[in-house]
Order: C-alpha cells, then structure tokens, then sequence
C-alpha cells in the first residue's frame, strides 16, 4: 500500500506566487528560460534553470549550473521570496483550464515505495539526464519540481479534498497564463492523517505520469544519503520525495502526434497503396482531421487530410500492443518507413497536441516534414495497465496538460 506524509514545507510569501511559480524544467530549452525570466528576480527559473543567470552557450552540466541553483535557492528563502510552513502539512493543488479542474494532494512519497514498485513507471529513463536531476537535487538538498502520480480514485478521500476546499479560503489563487492555480496549505493534524491512512489502506500503488527522472533521482539521492548515515532511522527526510496525486478520474492524456521526414524513397501514390494493406483510408479533404476513437489516425500530406482506420489483425491483445502507437509502428513506421527506432532516429519528430493540429499542416505544408500523423490520445487505463504489466510505453506517447508549476511548494532535505 502507498505510504505518503506530510511535511514542513517552503512556499512563496503571499503576494510573489504569481512571479515565482513557473513551468517545469523540461518543457523549455535555455533560450526560452531565459528570456521568460528576464527582469523577474523572483523567477523560479533561477532555480530549476540557473543558467538564465550565467553566460549564454555555458555548459549546462556543469559544477557552476547547479552552485548557481543552490546560490539563488538560498537567496530566494534568506531574502524572505519563500516562507517555511511551522507545522507539518500537505497541500491541496488545483488547476483549471478550458472547462476542466483537476484537484490532486501535494505530499511526500516514499522512495522505499519508488524501489518496491509500489510507485509504478510506464517509460525508460536516460541515465545522462537522471545524473543532472541527482547532482540538482543533492546541491540544493531540496525538491523543487514535483513528480506528478496518479492514482485509482477512492471516494472517502475525494470527499475530504472537496469539502476542506469548499469550506476554506484558497491560500493561493492566480492565473498566469489560461490555467487557473489553486492552492490551500493544510495543517491539520487530524485531516492529515485521515487522508495518510486512507492512501495505506486504500491505495495499493500510484502511477507515475509525468517526471520519471525526478522520482528516479529522488529516490537514488535518498538512497545514497541513507547509505552514508551511520545512524539512520527511516525518518528522515531524504527517504522522501516532492509528489503531487491526482486522483485517475480526474486527468485526462491529450494527443502526441507524429512528423515523418521523407517517404523512405516511395511516391505518395506508392505510399498510400502500402498503406492500403493495413488501414481502411478515407479522403478527407483541406479540413483538418481529429481521430473520434481508438485505432483511427488522421494522415495529411500534399495538403490533403485522410482518415486511417486499422484493419482488424493489425494490433495485439497485450497493454503495449494494442495501443495506437503500436498499431501505427508496427503497421507503417517501420515497415513502410523503415524507422525502427523512434528515439533514436532524425527521421521522425514529435508534435504534442496542445499545438493544435494546424502545426502539423504548417510543418507539413513547410516542406520541412513529407506527412503528419495525428493519433487519439491514449487513456489512463491504458496508462495503468501497461505500468501494471511492467511493460513501458513506446516514447513520446502521453502528453498531460495543463503543466505542474514548480515552486509552489520545495520540500528541503
């Protein structure tokens, strides 16, 4: 069963949140970073991406990056930007947009639960970036970006969450962008530990969703600190990393779509009757195409939009294979293309559905890329069954917005 807790943790004086909460690390390159955070010293970009204050062109690895990171840290709370909660507590984090809330628990998780597989994963990680987050997290001896887990949802605790956040004043509530931020500091002891107990008793694992490099090098720097300490108890605070838990009827996955290169030396003609073999091919025309269910696929090449639907005996029964992805991989990807590594190979790119499905006609219609693929999100029950089964996801399948801000709540070590 899952073991969370709560925590004495740091958080932006009221007034600075809006400055200081930012979008995670990993959804903007240094460039982008650096120029969200200009001429806002309470940027929490300083912290997650301390190269926006150093040289452009610098080695983002090294040992000056992540002093950097730990020099603004401590500015950040010695300067009084972050407050430091007295009492253990967890926080109750919403975000709104277009029409949709989705309220989770800001906690810490177990790293022994990370190890015992209690915290399921569904993607591979790379030890090059998992090595950058541990040297991040040990040289500040905090947590700064959260990991998103989700969970199976139990009643008795969505019925706490939504009546402490129906009967009290948010301690946080702004709207940087189109996504509304809500976030209530709780303290009390008793709620606290009914919402513990609940996780223990009623939650047999959580889900990673997003941020496998964080929970991996969460889970290793406490790992190695509980190595080195002679006196260890289990208690401590390292044995635990920054979670936010939303519960799974809450979340929804959206599209992450497919940009192929070159047609592999085929005409179109030539490609679209090879396709043929495996999809039911419809022609659309100049309006874009958004699959409506599962094992459809919009295609647009020579500004033209298709509807690919997969013939019967072109996916398998198990959690990987019969995702659309792996329909889409096995039946043209590679047999057609000839890719037959997706993460490795510059032949094809990644599109995220937040872009719309007008950037893949602009890519397309560009001459950048021959083809776009647009594929129907996969769910969370997909998701879950395949990070039950021990198998992993094909790269570059789930893409979940609205973005956790980090920032918002550090949890130090």
């Amino acid at each position: 069963m899952t073991k969370i807790r709560g925590f004495k943790g740091y958080r932006p004086k009221p007034g600075l949140e809006r400055e200081i909460a930012s979008l995670p690390y990993d959804v903007m390159n240094s460039a982008e970073a650096k120029e969200r955070s200009e001429g806002n010293k309470h940027s929490f970009l300083r912290v997650i991406k301390p190269e926006v204050d150093l040289e452009d062109g610098v080695d983002l690895y090294a040992d000056k990056v992540y002093q950097q990171a730990r020099k603004n840290l401590d500015e950040f709370i010695n300067d009084g930007y972050f407050i430091n909660d007295e009492e253990p507590s967890i926080y109750f984090y919403r975000q709104t947009w277009k029409g949709r809330s989705q309220t989770g628990i800001v906690a810490c998780s177990s790293i022994e639960d990370y190890f015992d597989d209690v915290i399921k994963k569904h993607e591979y990680t790379r030890p090059v970036k998992e090595e950058d987050r541990i040297r991040h997290m040990a040289t500040l001896e905090a947590h700064v970006g959260p990991v998103f887990l989700t969970y199976k949802n139990v009643s008795d605790i969505d019925v706490l969450v939504a009546d402490y956040c129906n009967s009290n004043s948010a301690t946080y509530d702004f709207s940087p962008d189109d996504v509304q931020h809500t976030l209530w500091a709780v303290s009390d002891a008793e709620l606290i530990g009914k919402i513990e107990t609940l996780f223990s008793q009623n939650v047999p694992a959580t889900y990673i969703a997003d941020g496998h490099h964080r929970a991996a090098s969460s889970a290793k720097v406490g790992q190695r600190l509980k190595d080195a300490n002679a006196n260890h108890t289990g208690d401590e605070e390292y044995n635990y990393f920054l979670s936010v838990l939303f519960p799974d009827n809450q979340l929804e996955i959206i599209d992450y779509n497919r940009l192929i290169k070159d047609l592999n030396g085929l005409s179109k003609d030539e490609f679209l009757v090879k396709a043929k073999e495996k999809f039911e091919i419809e022609l659309v025309g100049s309006e874009a195409y958004r699959p409506q269910n599962l094992r459809e696929f919009g295609l647009y090449i020579d500004k033209e939009w298709y509807k690919l639907t997969a013939k019967p005996g072109t996916w398998t029964d198990d959690p990987v294979g019969i995702l659309d992805i792996s329909v889409l991989t096995e039946n043209m990807i590679k047999p057609i293309f000839n890719i037959q590594d997706q993460r490795t190979s510059d032949r094809i790119d990644f599109v995220g559905g937040i872009r719309g499905l007008g950037e893949l006609e602009r890519r397309v219609d560009s001459g950048d890329v021959a083809l776009a693929i647009a594929l129907y999100p996969v769910t969370i029950q997909q998701l879950i069954d395949i990070a039950d089964s021990g198998e992993v996801m094909p790269p570059k399948t789930t893409w979940f917005e609205p973005k956790l801000r980090s920032g918002l709540v550090i949890h130090k070590f």
